[in-house]
Protein backbone atom coordinates (compact mmCIF):
# COMPACT_ATOMS: atom_id res chain seq x y z
CA UNK A 1 0.00 0.00 0.00
CA UNK A 2 1.12 3.54 -0.87
CA UNK A 3 1.65 5.82 2.11
CA UNK A 4 -1.93 7.61 1.43
CA UNK A 5 -3.60 4.24 2.01
CA UNK A 6 -3.92 3.78 -1.36
CA UNK A 7 -3.33 0.19 -3.43
CA UNK A 8 0.44 0.02 -4.95
CA UNK A 9 1.15 1.60 -8.51
CA UNK A 10 0.83 -2.06 -9.95
CA UNK A 11 -2.36 -2.77 -8.27
CA UNK A 12 -3.85 0.75 -9.54
CA UNK A 13 -3.34 -0.26 -12.77
CA UNK A 14 -5.31 -3.80 -12.61
CA UNK A 15 -7.70 -1.82 -10.89
CA UNK A 16 -8.61 1.27 -13.81
CA UNK A 17 -8.39 -2.35 -16.53
CA UNK A 18 -11.33 -3.81 -14.28
CA UNK A 19 -13.36 -0.32 -14.41
CA UNK A 20 -12.79 -0.73 -18.45
CA UNK A 21 -13.55 -4.15 -18.88
CA UNK A 22 -16.55 -4.53 -17.14
CA UNK A 23 -17.77 -2.93 -20.25
CA UNK A 24 -16.57 -5.91 -22.91
CA UNK A 25 -17.65 -8.68 -23.28
CA UNK A 26 -14.87 -10.92 -22.72
CA UNK A 27 -14.59 -14.68 -21.81
CA UNK A 28 -13.33 -14.70 -18.32
CA UNK A 29 -10.20 -16.62 -19.35
CA UNK A 30 -9.04 -13.62 -22.10
CA UNK A 31 -9.80 -11.19 -19.96
CA UNK A 32 -7.28 -12.69 -17.38
CA UNK A 33 -4.57 -13.36 -20.13
CA UNK A 34 -4.46 -9.53 -21.27
CA UNK A 35 -4.72 -8.21 -17.36
CA UNK A 36 -1.51 -10.68 -16.13
CA UNK A 37 2.08 -9.71 -16.97
CA UNK A 38 3.61 -12.48 -18.82
CA UNK A 39 6.87 -12.63 -17.44
CA UNK A 40 9.45 -10.23 -15.46
CA UNK A 41 13.13 -11.07 -15.37
CA UNK A 42 15.13 -9.97 -12.40
CA UNK A 43 18.72 -9.75 -12.67
CA UNK A 44 21.89 -9.14 -10.42
CA UNK A 45 25.28 -8.29 -11.32
CA UNK A 46 28.69 -6.90 -10.44
CA UNK A 47 30.36 -4.44 -11.64
CA UNK A 48 34.35 -3.50 -10.71
CA UNK A 49 34.12 0.26 -9.94
CA UNK A 50 36.48 2.62 -7.74
CA UNK A 51 38.75 -0.50 -7.06
CA UNK A 52 35.50 -2.34 -5.58
CA UNK A 53 33.10 -4.47 -6.78
CA UNK A 54 29.39 -3.16 -6.83
CA UNK A 55 26.07 -4.99 -7.51
CA UNK A 56 23.38 -3.58 -9.24
CA UNK A 57 19.58 -5.16 -9.45
CA UNK A 58 17.73 -4.65 -12.88
CA UNK A 59 14.41 -5.66 -14.37
CA UNK A 60 13.16 -6.62 -17.75
CA UNK A 61 9.12 -7.17 -17.89
CA UNK A 62 7.00 -8.56 -20.66
CA UNK A 63 3.40 -7.74 -20.08
CA UNK A 64 1.69 -8.74 -23.27
CA UNK A 65 3.18 -10.76 -26.42
CA UNK A 66 -0.07 -9.99 -28.01
CA UNK A 67 2.46 -8.29 -30.53
CA UNK A 68 5.81 -9.21 -30.93
CA UNK A 69 8.60 -7.33 -30.60
CA UNK A 70 7.34 -5.77 -27.06
CA UNK A 71 8.67 -2.55 -26.68
CA UNK A 72 9.05 -0.54 -23.65
CA UNK A 73 11.70 2.16 -22.10
CA UNK A 74 14.32 1.40 -19.62
CA UNK A 75 14.65 3.66 -16.17
CA UNK A 76 17.53 4.28 -14.02
CA UNK A 77 16.55 5.35 -10.67
CA UNK A 78 16.68 4.22 -6.55
CA UNK A 79 12.83 3.88 -6.88
CA UNK A 80 13.04 1.13 -9.71
CA UNK A 81 11.09 -2.38 -8.36
CA UNK A 82 8.96 -5.46 -10.15
CA UNK A 83 5.86 -3.92 -9.32
CA UNK A 84 6.68 -0.20 -10.58
CA UNK A 85 8.35 -2.43 -13.85
CA UNK A 86 5.27 -4.93 -13.96
CA UNK A 87 2.58 -1.47 -14.19
CA UNK A 88 4.36 0.40 -16.64
CA UNK A 89 5.09 -2.63 -18.99
CA UNK A 90 1.06 -3.36 -18.34
CA UNK A 91 0.83 0.26 -19.67
CA UNK A 92 2.91 0.36 -22.75
CA UNK A 93 0.95 -2.44 -23.36
CA UNK A 94 -2.32 -0.50 -23.44
CA UNK A 95 -0.21 2.57 -25.10
CA UNK A 96 0.67 0.93 -28.06
CA UNK A 97 -2.71 -0.48 -28.78
CA UNK A 98 -4.11 3.21 -28.02
CA UNK A 99 -1.57 4.38 -31.27
CA UNK A 100 -1.85 1.14 -33.07
CA UNK A 101 1.89 0.55 -32.84
CA UNK A 102 2.62 -2.99 -33.70
CA UNK A 103 4.03 -4.02 -30.29
CA UNK A 104 3.54 -5.54 -27.10
CA UNK A 105 4.40 -4.05 -24.09
CA UNK A 106 7.49 -4.41 -22.25
CA UNK A 107 9.19 -2.32 -19.59
CA UNK A 108 13.05 -2.10 -17.72
CA UNK A 109 14.96 -0.83 -14.72
CA UNK A 110 17.92 -0.64 -12.90
CA UNK A 111 18.17 0.32 -9.21
CA UNK A 112 20.73 3.27 -9.63
CA UNK A 113 21.02 6.78 -9.27
CA UNK A 114 22.88 7.89 -11.91
CA UNK A 115 24.03 11.27 -10.81
CA UNK A 116 26.33 9.00 -8.32
CA UNK A 117 28.19 7.83 -11.41
CA UNK A 118 30.08 9.45 -14.05
CA UNK A 119 30.12 8.62 -17.66
CA UNK A 120 32.37 5.92 -18.40
CA UNK A 121 30.87 4.52 -14.97
CA UNK A 122 27.71 4.42 -16.40
CA UNK A 123 28.43 2.94 -19.75
CA UNK A 124 30.27 -0.14 -18.01
CA UNK A 125 27.33 -0.33 -16.13
CA UNK A 126 24.82 -0.20 -18.67
CA UNK A 127 26.75 -2.68 -21.12
CA UNK A 128 27.04 -5.12 -18.56
CA UNK A 129 22.95 -4.75 -17.67
CA UNK A 130 22.23 -5.31 -21.77
CA UNK A 131 24.65 -8.08 -21.61
CA UNK A 132 22.47 -9.64 -19.27
CA UNK A 133 19.24 -8.81 -20.68
CA UNK A 134 20.85 -9.24 -24.51
CA UNK A 135 21.97 -13.01 -23.94
CA UNK A 136 18.46 -13.86 -22.92
CA UNK A 137 17.04 -12.12 -25.94
CA UNK A 138 15.57 -9.50 -23.95
CA UNK A 139 16.85 -7.05 -26.19
CA UNK A 140 16.48 -8.06 -29.96
CA UNK A 141 15.07 -6.13 -32.67
CA UNK A 142 12.34 -8.91 -33.34
CA UNK A 143 11.43 -9.84 -29.70
CA UNK A 144 12.52 -6.89 -27.03
CA UNK A 145 13.23 -2.94 -27.96
CA UNK A 146 13.59 -0.66 -24.96
CA UNK A 147 13.39 2.91 -25.43
CA UNK A 148 14.86 5.95 -22.92
CA UNK A 149 12.70 6.46 -19.99
CA UNK A 150 13.57 8.69 -16.85
CA UNK A 151 17.53 8.59 -15.86
CA UNK A 152 18.30 7.20 -19.68
CA UNK A 153 18.34 9.05 -22.96
CA UNK A 154 20.29 8.94 -26.24
CA UNK A 155 23.38 7.79 -24.94
CA UNK A 156 22.39 4.82 -22.68
CA UNK A 157 20.70 3.60 -25.85
CA UNK A 158 23.60 3.66 -28.08
CA UNK A 159 25.95 2.03 -25.42
CA UNK A 160 22.88 -0.95 -25.56
CA UNK A 161 22.57 -0.74 -29.12
CA UNK A 162 26.38 -1.32 -29.41
CA UNK A 163 26.62 -4.03 -26.89
CA UNK A 164 23.89 -5.85 -29.00
CA UNK A 165 25.78 -5.59 -32.58
CA UNK A 166 29.10 -6.69 -30.74
CA UNK A 167 27.19 -9.87 -29.25
CA UNK A 168 25.64 -10.61 -32.93
CA UNK A 169 27.72 -9.15 -35.51
CA UNK A 170 25.98 -10.89 -38.70
CA UNK A 171 22.64 -9.08 -37.37
CA UNK A 172 22.10 -7.12 -40.60
CA UNK A 173 18.84 -5.09 -38.36
CA UNK A 174 21.28 -4.67 -35.51
CA UNK A 175 20.07 -1.23 -34.64
CA UNK A 176 16.27 -1.89 -34.99
CA UNK A 177 17.24 -3.51 -30.93
CA UNK A 178 16.84 -0.33 -29.33
CA UNK A 179 15.02 3.18 -29.99
CA UNK A 180 15.71 6.41 -29.02
CA UNK A 181 19.58 6.56 -30.18
CA UNK A 182 20.96 9.68 -31.52
CA UNK A 183 20.73 10.35 -35.29
CA UNK A 184 24.20 9.79 -36.09
CA UNK A 185 23.86 5.97 -34.57
CA UNK A 186 20.58 4.96 -36.25
CA UNK A 187 18.17 6.99 -34.28
CA UNK A 188 16.06 9.38 -35.68
CA UNK A 189 14.98 13.26 -35.66
CA UNK A 190 12.05 13.98 -33.44
CA UNK A 191 12.56 11.02 -31.01
CA UNK A 192 14.03 13.57 -27.96
CA UNK A 193 11.20 16.12 -28.27
CA UNK A 194 8.68 12.76 -29.36
CA UNK A 195 6.79 12.74 -25.75
CA UNK A 196 6.01 16.23 -25.09
CA UNK A 197 5.34 17.32 -29.00
CA UNK A 198 2.98 14.23 -28.21
CA UNK A 199 1.35 15.99 -25.26
CA UNK A 200 1.06 19.13 -27.33
CA UNK A 201 -0.53 17.28 -30.26
CA UNK A 202 -3.13 15.87 -27.61
CA UNK A 203 -4.32 19.32 -26.17
CA UNK A 204 -4.63 20.25 -29.90
CA UNK A 205 -6.66 17.39 -30.37
CA UNK A 206 -8.89 18.09 -27.40
CA UNK A 207 -9.93 21.63 -27.83
CA UNK A 208 -10.65 21.06 -31.22
CA UNK A 209 -14.09 19.49 -30.04
CA UNK A 210 -16.38 22.01 -28.04
CA UNK A 211 -18.24 19.31 -26.98
CA UNK A 212 -14.90 18.47 -24.73
CA UNK A 213 -14.28 21.42 -23.79
CA UNK A 214 -17.42 21.89 -21.98
CA UNK A 215 -17.31 19.33 -19.84
CA UNK A 216 -13.84 20.85 -18.60
CA UNK A 217 -15.57 24.07 -17.99
CA UNK A 218 -13.30 25.55 -20.67
CA UNK A 219 -13.69 27.70 -23.94
CA UNK A 220 -12.27 29.20 -26.60
CA UNK A 221 -8.36 27.91 -28.40
CA UNK A 222 -5.15 27.37 -26.46
CA UNK A 223 -3.98 30.83 -26.91
CA UNK A 224 -4.27 32.46 -23.18
CA UNK A 225 -4.79 29.10 -21.16
CA UNK A 226 -2.82 29.17 -18.00
CA UNK A 227 -1.01 25.61 -17.55
CA UNK A 228 1.19 24.25 -14.27
CA UNK A 229 4.00 22.09 -14.93
CA UNK A 230 5.25 19.37 -12.56
CA UNK A 231 8.96 18.61 -13.85
CA UNK A 232 10.52 20.22 -16.66
CA UNK A 233 12.54 16.95 -17.36
CA UNK A 234 12.53 15.82 -21.27
CA UNK A 235 8.88 15.44 -21.33
CA UNK A 236 7.93 18.36 -19.44
CA UNK A 237 10.03 21.07 -20.98
CA UNK A 238 9.36 19.83 -24.65
CA UNK A 239 5.43 20.36 -23.97
CA UNK A 240 6.10 23.65 -22.33
CA UNK A 241 8.21 24.98 -24.69
CA UNK A 242 6.06 23.48 -27.53
CA UNK A 243 2.75 24.58 -26.00
CA UNK A 244 4.14 28.10 -24.81
CA UNK A 245 6.00 29.18 -28.14
CA UNK A 246 3.74 27.70 -30.34
CA UNK A 247 -0.03 27.78 -28.82
CA UNK A 248 0.19 31.02 -26.91
CA UNK A 249 -0.22 29.32 -23.46
CA UNK A 250 1.12 31.06 -20.39
CA UNK A 251 3.06 28.76 -18.28
CA UNK A 252 2.76 30.13 -14.64
CA UNK A 253 3.88 27.74 -12.93
CA UNK A 254 6.61 24.95 -12.64
CA UNK A 255 7.65 22.28 -10.30
CA UNK A 256 10.66 20.85 -9.82
CA UNK A 257 12.16 18.62 -6.77
CA UNK A 258 13.34 21.02 -5.00
CA UNK A 259 10.38 23.47 -5.06
CA UNK A 260 8.58 25.68 -7.21
CA UNK A 261 8.70 28.95 -9.26
CA UNK A 262 5.47 31.24 -9.78
CA UNK A 263 5.47 34.01 -12.54
CA UNK A 264 1.45 34.90 -13.20
CA UNK A 265 3.05 36.97 -16.67
CA UNK A 266 4.12 33.46 -17.75
CA UNK A 267 7.79 31.63 -17.24
CA UNK A 268 10.44 31.93 -19.90
CA UNK A 269 10.89 28.22 -20.59
CA UNK A 270 13.99 28.35 -22.03
CA UNK A 271 15.61 30.51 -19.13
CA UNK A 272 14.14 28.54 -16.96
CA UNK A 273 15.49 24.97 -18.35
CA UNK A 274 19.09 26.62 -18.82
CA UNK A 275 18.57 27.94 -15.11
CA UNK A 276 17.98 24.01 -13.83
CA UNK A 277 20.53 22.76 -15.95
CA UNK A 278 23.61 24.82 -13.85
CA UNK A 279 22.03 25.05 -10.94
CA UNK A 280 20.41 21.40 -10.22
CA UNK A 281 16.97 22.77 -9.42
CA UNK A 282 14.74 26.02 -9.71
CA UNK A 283 16.01 27.10 -6.52
CA UNK A 284 17.45 31.17 -6.68
CA UNK A 285 15.76 31.64 -10.14
CA UNK A 286 15.58 35.52 -10.29
CA UNK A 287 12.92 35.54 -12.63
CA UNK A 288 9.73 34.24 -10.87
CA UNK A 289 9.10 33.64 -7.43
CA UNK A 290 10.12 30.68 -5.26
CA UNK A 291 7.80 28.66 -3.57
CA UNK A 292 9.39 25.76 -0.99
CA UNK A 293 7.26 23.29 -1.18
CA UNK A 294 6.70 22.60 -4.58
CA UNK A 295 3.64 19.53 -4.25
CA UNK A 296 1.57 22.91 -3.18
CA UNK A 297 1.36 23.76 -6.19
CA UNK A 298 -0.37 20.90 -7.73
CA UNK A 299 -3.20 22.85 -5.99
CA UNK A 300 -2.81 26.31 -7.49
CA UNK A 301 -5.54 28.04 -10.02
CA UNK A 302 -4.71 26.96 -13.72
CA UNK A 303 -6.58 26.05 -16.78
CA UNK A 304 -4.57 22.79 -17.46
CA UNK A 305 -2.50 21.00 -15.29
CA UNK A 306 0.61 18.66 -16.62
CA UNK A 307 2.24 16.61 -13.94
CA UNK A 308 4.88 15.47 -16.08
CA UNK A 309 7.50 13.38 -13.89
CA UNK A 310 6.65 10.62 -11.38
CA UNK A 311 3.59 8.38 -10.91
CA UNK A 312 1.48 9.47 -7.65
CA UNK A 313 1.72 12.72 -7.35
CA UNK A 314 -2.01 13.52 -7.43
CA UNK A 315 -3.63 11.41 -4.81
CA UNK A 316 -5.78 10.91 -1.78
CA UNK A 317 -4.37 13.13 0.35
CA UNK A 318 -4.42 16.24 -2.70
CA UNK A 319 -7.00 15.34 -5.32
CA UNK A 320 -9.71 17.64 -3.41
CA UNK A 321 -7.71 20.58 -3.40
CA UNK A 322 -6.91 20.18 -7.60
CA UNK A 323 -8.34 23.55 -8.68
CA UNK A 324 -7.46 22.90 -12.41
CA UNK A 325 -10.53 21.70 -14.75
CA UNK A 326 -8.38 19.49 -17.21
CA UNK A 327 -5.12 17.46 -16.51
CA UNK A 328 -2.77 16.08 -19.14
CA UNK A 329 -0.96 13.41 -17.60
CA UNK A 330 2.52 13.95 -19.55
CA UNK A 331 4.00 11.36 -16.83
CA UNK A 332 3.21 7.25 -16.38
CA UNK A 333 0.64 6.69 -13.77
CA UNK A 334 0.71 10.65 -12.50
CA UNK A 335 -2.76 9.94 -10.68
CA UNK A 336 -3.58 7.15 -7.98
CA UNK A 337 -6.81 5.29 -8.68
CA UNK A 338 -8.16 6.80 -5.19
CA UNK A 339 -7.40 10.42 -6.50
CA UNK A 340 -9.08 9.45 -9.87
CA UNK A 341 -11.97 8.65 -8.12
CA UNK A 342 -11.93 12.33 -6.39
CA UNK A 343 -11.07 14.29 -9.53
CA UNK A 344 -14.20 12.41 -11.53
CA UNK A 345 -16.60 13.25 -8.75
CA UNK A 346 -15.22 16.91 -8.97
CA UNK A 347 -15.81 16.77 -12.62
CA UNK A 348 -12.17 17.16 -13.51
CA UNK A 349 -11.34 15.93 -17.26
CA UNK A 350 -8.30 13.59 -17.49
CA UNK A 351 -6.70 12.86 -20.73
CA UNK A 352 -4.83 9.70 -19.47
CA UNK A 353 -1.57 9.05 -19.85
CA UNK A 354 -2.13 5.59 -21.63
CA UNK A 355 -3.17 8.16 -24.81
CA UNK A 356 -0.98 11.39 -23.58
CA UNK A 357 2.12 10.16 -23.36
CA UNK A 358 2.36 7.48 -26.39
CA UNK A 359 3.88 10.28 -28.68
CA UNK A 360 7.37 8.72 -27.50
CA UNK A 361 6.66 5.17 -28.39
CA UNK A 362 5.38 6.30 -31.57
CA UNK A 363 8.33 8.06 -32.76
CA UNK A 364 10.42 4.92 -31.72
CA UNK A 365 7.90 3.07 -33.93
CA UNK A 366 8.81 5.24 -36.67
CA UNK A 367 12.38 4.61 -35.93
CA UNK A 368 12.04 1.21 -35.67
CA UNK A 369 10.89 0.89 -39.05
CA UNK A 370 13.68 3.48 -40.15
CA UNK A 371 16.31 1.09 -38.73
CA UNK A 372 14.36 -2.25 -40.89
CA UNK A 373 14.13 -0.18 -43.55
CA UNK A 374 17.69 0.75 -43.81
CA UNK A 375 16.69 4.35 -45.73
CA UNK A 376 15.64 7.59 -43.70
CA UNK A 377 12.41 9.10 -44.37
CA UNK A 378 11.72 11.41 -46.97
CA UNK A 379 15.06 10.47 -49.29
CA UNK A 380 13.65 8.89 -51.87
CA UNK A 381 10.94 11.38 -52.28
CA UNK A 382 11.41 14.87 -51.16
CA UNK A 383 13.28 15.95 -54.32
CA UNK A 384 10.70 14.80 -56.30
CA UNK A 385 7.64 16.46 -54.18
CA UNK A 386 9.74 19.84 -54.50
CA UNK A 387 10.13 19.36 -58.72
CA UNK A 388 6.67 18.79 -58.78
CA UNK A 389 5.77 22.30 -56.52
CA UNK A 390 8.26 23.91 -58.49
CA UNK A 391 5.98 23.21 -61.67
CA UNK A 392 3.26 24.30 -60.24
CA UNK A 393 4.53 27.52 -59.32
CA UNK A 394 6.44 28.01 -62.63
CA UNK A 395 2.94 27.64 -64.03
CA UNK A 396 1.15 30.19 -62.12
CA UNK A 397 3.39 32.47 -62.35
CA UNK A 398 3.38 32.03 -66.51
CA UNK A 399 -0.08 32.45 -66.83
CA UNK A 400 0.06 35.83 -64.52
CA UNK A 401 2.35 37.42 -66.82
CA UNK A 402 0.86 36.09 -70.20
CA UNK A 403 -2.64 37.46 -69.26
CA UNK A 404 -1.52 40.17 -67.00
CA UNK A 405 -3.51 39.61 -63.91
CA UNK A 406 -0.61 40.57 -61.67
CA UNK A 407 -0.69 37.79 -59.17
CA UNK A 408 2.06 37.87 -56.69
CA UNK A 409 3.24 35.07 -54.34
CA UNK A 410 2.99 36.30 -50.53
CA UNK A 411 6.40 36.79 -49.31
CA UNK A 412 7.76 33.72 -48.20
CA UNK A 413 5.51 31.35 -49.90
CA UNK A 414 7.13 30.16 -52.74
CA UNK A 415 10.43 29.03 -50.38
CA UNK A 416 8.19 27.26 -47.77
CA UNK A 417 5.54 25.82 -50.69
CA UNK A 418 8.80 24.61 -52.81
CA UNK A 419 10.86 23.18 -49.90
CA UNK A 420 10.11 19.31 -49.77
CA UNK A 421 9.49 17.43 -46.10
CA UNK A 422 12.48 16.04 -44.61
CA UNK A 423 12.94 13.57 -41.91
CA UNK A 424 11.56 15.67 -38.92
CA UNK A 425 8.74 17.11 -40.89
CA UNK A 426 7.55 13.76 -41.85
CA UNK A 427 7.88 12.04 -38.18
CA UNK A 428 6.06 15.14 -37.19
CA UNK A 429 3.12 14.70 -39.44
CA UNK A 430 3.13 10.90 -38.80
CA UNK A 431 3.18 11.78 -34.95
CA UNK A 432 0.24 14.36 -35.17
CA UNK A 433 -1.88 12.15 -37.37
CA UNK A 434 -1.47 9.36 -34.75
CA UNK A 435 -2.77 11.31 -32.25
CA UNK A 436 -5.47 12.33 -33.61
CA UNK A 437 -6.37 9.17 -34.82
CA UNK A 438 -6.34 7.36 -31.22
CA UNK A 439 -7.85 10.87 -29.11
CA UNK A 440 -11.05 9.96 -31.63
CA UNK A 441 -11.20 6.54 -30.92
CA UNK A 442 -11.33 7.17 -27.74
CA UNK A 443 -14.00 10.29 -28.19
CA UNK A 444 -15.78 8.02 -30.41
CA UNK A 445 -16.14 5.63 -27.00
CA UNK A 446 -16.75 8.02 -24.41
CA UNK A 447 -19.68 10.22 -26.13
CA UNK A 448 -20.56 7.23 -28.13
CA UNK A 449 -21.90 5.31 -24.88
CA UNK A 450 -24.22 6.38 -21.49
CA UNK A 451 -22.12 4.04 -19.78
CA UNK A 452 -18.24 5.52 -20.49
CA UNK A 453 -18.27 8.11 -18.01
CA UNK A 454 -14.64 9.37 -18.50
CA UNK A 455 -11.67 9.22 -21.18
CA UNK A 456 -9.30 6.78 -19.24
CA UNK A 457 -12.00 4.37 -19.08
CA UNK A 458 -12.40 5.33 -23.04
CA UNK A 459 -8.89 5.01 -23.80
CA UNK A 460 -8.82 1.33 -21.50
CA UNK A 461 -11.64 0.19 -23.66
CA UNK A 462 -10.44 0.90 -26.97
CA UNK A 463 -6.83 -0.42 -26.08
CA UNK A 464 -8.56 -3.69 -24.30
CA UNK A 465 -10.76 -4.43 -27.35
CA UNK A 466 -7.51 -4.18 -29.91
CA UNK A 467 -5.57 -6.21 -27.77
CA UNK A 468 -8.45 -9.08 -27.23
CA UNK A 469 -8.89 -8.82 -31.05
CA UNK A 470 -5.14 -9.68 -32.02
CA UNK A 471 -5.73 -12.53 -29.73
CA UNK A 472 -8.56 -13.90 -30.89
CA UNK A 473 -7.10 -13.83 -34.01
CA UNK A 474 -4.26 -16.29 -32.86
CA UNK A 475 -7.54 -18.49 -31.88
CA UNK A 476 -7.09 -17.93 -27.89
Amino acid sequence: MSVHGEPSFRESVDLMFNRAVRHLDLSPGLEEKIRVCNSTYTVRFGVRLRGAIHTFTGYRSVHSEHMEPVKGGIRYALSVSQDEVEALAALMTYKCAIVEAPFGGSKGGLCIDPRQWDAHELEQITRRFAYELIKRDLINPSQNVPAPDMGTGEREMAWIADQYARMNTTDINARACVTGKPPHAGGIQGRVEATGRGVQYALREFFRHAEDKAKAGLSGGLEGKTAIVQGLGNVGYHAAKFLSEEDGVRIVAVIEHDGGVVSESGLDIEDLRQWITQNRGVRGYPRATFVENGASLLEAPCDILIPAAMEGVIHRGNAANVKAPLIVEAANGPVTFGGDEILRRKGVVIIPDMYANAGGVTVSYFEWVKNLSHIRFGRMQRRQEEARHELLVQELERLSADKGLGWTLSPGFKERYLRGAGELELVRSGLDDTMRGAYNAMREVWHGRNDVEDLRVAAYIVAISRVAQTYQSKGL
